[in-house]
């Protein structure tokens, strides 16, 4: 039995009838599919690695405290795990379609909070695997590690027969989950002051704290700052129950190319080309009234440290940048991405983010649910746009012996904030995953078609750049030697020019 984090609490209690707050991911594979029964059997044998796959969560009556994980006594694989097929001719838009279905449709809450979806009938001989993962219960950086779950590194790796061993724990009582809540809230707060072991590590703290705060009101733009910034404000609103869900990718070399040129980083690239598709899709509404006009992206920042790695909670932290769709000029929003982008790693080097995100073990959990709420209600007015990047394996990887060709990720939406692009890295492709509300984003294809746009356009400008920059050709030897003959016979005339002007002059 495991208590949320805050962070976690705060996932949690996001969810509502419009707003399913679960990660997920589309993987195609080559073929032939394999059977419903074997994917049943490997997730069986794979389960007693992750136990959270088996925890259901138990809220805290009246929420004196954060929700618990406990073992869900009636798990059942076989409702977790479904079977589905595409209609013809299977190619990427009925994927897409059935993919904007599954994943828009909520998580039963009363059970563990995640399904996988077996997909058959892609052209060529192709199928799929559709996952949906309860972002209470993973962030996106460990969701990536999960992937040892079912994946493998080796197309011929074997797997033990599952086991059927498994015995819930009893499931704790309401009276047990309010003294347990109680006797938390009371031990936490000692248990941080007992972990202060004197009043010198006290002062150094505080002076640290002190030298954080003037490190990010020095480097990170001021809230006043991007407040009096003209917004994409049309792109905020309510959200319906339903999704449209697009995506468009591009290679590793097309973006290091960009960077090579311009500088920066992969990353400061792959928001210039997002820029480009919301610029275009404002275009497109006849609405990017002003070269100043931003559409300010939640960009969440990964803060895990390497010793964490596996851990099943979020570790996660988030900054805001305006990406500059007014800009007409590609270089300049590169430019611009970059210097935010630059203040903001300035600012997370110097702030103990984790400290600040188990600051939230203090809130208690009526109050933590109401300021979730209040902040995605703050998301109507203050962001456009969730804008997150998972590195993926740069290795192959495979399921029951089949190769994995691309992976797509699915990024949940949630406040005012109605469209969310997850990003994802694997091998040597990076896809771009758009996940948009229904009724607000009927062009969301405007945008996909975007951000290849905008990676297109770098990727030009980009080699301009550099066969401006690359040093003339050296001449072959033919070429060589008629150079050579030319500047002898230049040589010798030189000489004898002056000779014939001083007898001239005589």
């Amino acid at each position: 039995m495991d208590r949320m984090s805050a962070l976690d609490a705060g996932f949690f209690f996001a969810e509502s009838e419009n707003t399913p707050m679960h990660v997920g991911s589309v993987a195609v594979f080559e073929g032939p599919a394999p059977s419903y029964g074997d994917v049943v059997r490997l997730l069986l044998s794979k389960l007693p690695l992750v136990p959270r796959y088996r925890q259901r969560v138990r809220q805290v009556p009246i929420q004196l405290g954060r929700p618990l994980w406990v073992d869900d006594p009636h798990f059942q694989i076989l409702y977790h795990v479904r079977h589905t097929a595409v209609p013809g001719p299977g190619e990427d838009e009925q994927l897409r379609n059935l993919a904007g279905r599954v994943l828009g449709q909520r998580l039963d809450m009363a059970k563990p909070l995640w399904e996988l979806w077996l997909v058959e009938g892609l052209a060529e001989d192709r199928w799929a695997i559709i996952s949906k993962v309860h972002h209470c219960m993973v962030d996106g950086v460990a969701g990536s590690d999960l992937m040892q779950l079912m994946f493998d590194l080796d197309p011929n790796a074997q797997h033990e027969p599952p086991s059927d061993d498994w015995v819930p724990q009893r499931s704790p009582s309401s009276l047990s989950l309010l003294t347990g809540a109680v006797a938390d809230a009371l031990a936490h707060p000692v248990q941080q002051l007992s972990s202060t072991p004197s009043l010198s590590s006290a002062v150094r703290a505080a002076k640290e704290m002190a030298d954080q705060s003037r490190t990010i009101a020095s480097t990170v733009p001021s809230l006043a700052k991007q407040a009096i910034t003209p917004t994409a404000r049309s792109l905020n609103g309510p959200i319906g129950p339903h999704r449209r869900w697009a995506w468009t990718d591009g290679k590793f070399e097309e973006f290091k190319a960009v960077r090579k040129a311009f500088g920066g980083t992969v990353n400061d690239v792959v928001l210039t080309a997002i820029t480009r598709g919301f610029r275009d899709l404002l275009t497109s509404r006849g609405e990017l009234s002003s070269e100043k006009l931003v559409v300010r992206s939640m960009v969440p920042v990964s803060v895990r440290r390497p010793d964490q790695r596996g851990a099943l909670n979020n570790q996660v932290s988030a900054v805001f940048v305006d990406l500059p769709v007014g800009e007409p000029d590609p270089i300049a929003r590169l430019s611009a991405v970059r210097g935010q982008m630059d203040e903001y790693k300035r600012a997370m080097q110097a702030v103990d983010a984790p400290s600040i995100i188990a600051m939230g073990d203090f809130v208690a959990p009526a109050l933590l649910s109401l300021g979730v709420r209040a902040t995605l209600q703050a998301g109507q007015f203050w962001c456009q746009a969730v804008t997150t990047n998972v590195p993926g394996p740069r290795v192959p990887l495979y399921v029951l012996g089949r190769r994995m060709v691309s992976a797509n990720a699915y990024v949940p939406i949630a406040g005012g904030t109605r469209c969310s692009i997850g990003i994802f890295s694997y091998l040597n492709s990076m896809t771009f995953g758009i996940n948009a509300d229904f009724d607000a984003f009927p062009d969301v294809d405007v945008l996909s078609g975007g951000i290849r746009a905008g990676i297109d356009e770098l990727l030009a400008l980009a080699g301009e750049k550099a066969a401006d920059d690359a040093p003339a050709e050296e001449p072959t030897a033919p070429e060589r030697a008629g150079t050579a003959t030319a500047t002898t016979t230049r040589r010798t005339t030189a000489r004898k020019a002056p000779a014939k002007k001083t007898a001239a002059g005589r």
